[in-house]
């Protein structure tokens, strides 16, 4: 039984360091063709007030994480972190992409 905890706290700390990761990934985009376009100031502006965020989600994944080595409490633990983590990043990823969603 404690095989299965464990394994289920692997794969969401595993999902929740992918969706973190995503989401820093999206900011850099971001970040970087604000930086080659003229007018581009204020996305770089935002950027940078979301890179806490990212930054934030991404530690607690990766903490979450390494806890998935520990006892089935920890597994617990690491299960509750990096499920909370993986929804505040995907949340944070929907709103940037909201906000600067083009095409069709």
């Amino acid at each position: 039984m404690e095989w299965i905890v464990n394994l289920v706290a692997v794969l969401v700390a595993i999902a929740s360091v992918l969706v973190a990761l995503g989401h820093a990934g999206y900011l850099a985009m971001l970040n970087n063709a604000a930086g080659k376009r003229a007018g581009g100031t204020p996305v770089a502006q935002y950027v940078r007030s979301r890179w806490a965020i990212a930054g934030g989600t991404t530690a607690v994944s990766l903490l979450a994480w390494l806890f998935t080595a520990g006892s089935t409490g920890l597994d617990i633990v690491a299960i509750i972190l990096a499920a909370g983590s993986g929804a505040v990043a995907t949340k944070a990823l929907q709103s940037t992409q909201a906000k600067y969603r083009s095409g069709g």
